[in-house]
């Protein structure tokens, strides 16, 4: 099985994504604006395919380790449900996305 890596969100330095693969399944983020008595931390896991729609997990934790901890625990659980092609779906809309905004930022720079 592929591991689970973590890539940290380059406007937020405590943000990660979560990837498996070339496949971002979720964040793992601090908290902004929460009171201090309350979970610091948050998670949530799933990724896009229409045929996953409203197949996601999120939660809070106290510290980054527990939220982490959480978040892989639900994609143990959420893992089993995906197919290859919802990883191929994932790709294919992920690459479009990045066409379509290169082709606007071509044309907002004319």
């Amino acid at each position: 099985m592929t591991v689970l890596t973590r890539r940290r969100e380059p406007d937020r330095p405590d943000c990660w994504f979560v990837c498996y693969d070339d496949v971002r399944l979720g964040t793992i983020a601090r908290r902004a604006g929460v009171p201090v008595d309350v979970d610091q931390w948050s998670w949530d896991c799933g990724f896009y395919p229409r045929s996953h729609a409203g197949h996601r997990s999120d939660g809070t934790a106290a510290t980054f380790e527990v939220a982490r901890a959480e978040f892989e625990q639900a994609w143990r659980e959420y893992l089993p449900q995906c197919t290859e092609a919802d990883f191929e779906e994932y790709r294919r809309e992920r690459d479009w996305t990045a066409k379509k905004y290169a082709m606007w930022h071509c044309i907002d720079t004319r």
